[in-house]
């Protein structure tokens, strides 16, 4: 069958068609039903449903299942509002602000960062009082690669910019390094010849860090420059 073949789904009363094949998140999002995720791109063939906030409930089906790994099937059936489905989003977005630092007046990302949409959405705040705040033992700011700069207490390991990078270059690669808590990006090959222009000309992962992690670090001077410009007038 070719996937062309449009299948049809409920999705919380509402009858969508999309082309067999399509991941059930991409299918809700381009119908205007919004699931939040982080680690989600689309073209991803196993994306790695990581953050645990695409949950959705599937009749027929046990337990909330991240609808990024899931295929759509001709007469699913599929709830994304559930009490169980937002429970579970609530305490995975807990656990992801536990970690970060909360200054979003200090982020480039202010506004337009996917973290913030999602807190809106699901009515929590950006700094939880349930969960003790957690620093993660690192550098406030990462600057070993020749243009660009990493904040590993505003990353939520989502792997967007792993994942990027690996689609878009050979050479020089993002990948995660460390374990567990102490989980951080690393730049691989950052150190060889050519590597800043590289990087400062592609800027995939930047661009792609849905919490501005990841920034250029002639981009970010301008920005704290000019805020502190605004603060002291």
């Amino acid at each position: 069958m070719s996937k062309d073949v449009m299948v049809t789904l409920t999705v919380d009363g509402l009858e969508i068609s999309v082309p067999r094949g399509t991941k059930l998140l991409k299918a809700c999002l381009d119908n205007g039903i919004y699931i939040p995720s982080l680690c989600y791109l689309d073209g991803m063939d196993h994306p790695p449903a990581s953050c645990r906030l695409c949950l959705v409930e599937i009749e027929g089906r046990p337990g909330p299942l991240p609808s990024c790994s899931q295929t759509v099937e001709d007469g699913m059936v599929v709830h994304t509002e559930t009490d169980e489905v937002r429970l579970l989003q609530k305490t995975a977005f807990r656990l992801l602000v536990s970690t970060n630092d909360g200054k979003c007046r200090l982020c480039m990302a202010n506004k337009h960062c996917e973290m913030q949409k999602i807190a809106k959405f699901l009515h929590m705040p950006l700094r939880t009082k349930k969960l003790r705040h957690i620093p993660k033992d690192m550098p406030e700011v990462i600057e070993e690669h020749p243009c660009i700069v990493y904040e590993p207490n505003k990353c939520v390991l989502c792997g967007r910019c792993v994942y990027i990078c690996s689609q878009q270059n050979y050479d020089f690669a993002l990948d995660f390094a460390k374990r567990g808590f102490n989980t951080t990006i690393s730049f691989f090959g950052s150190r060889e010849e050519g590597v800043g222009d590289y990087c400062r000309n592609c800027r995939a992962c930047v661009d792609i860090c849905p919490v501005g992690a990841l920034n250029l670090k002639d981009e970010r001077d301008a920005f704290l420059q000019n805020l502190q410009a605004k603060i002291s007038a």
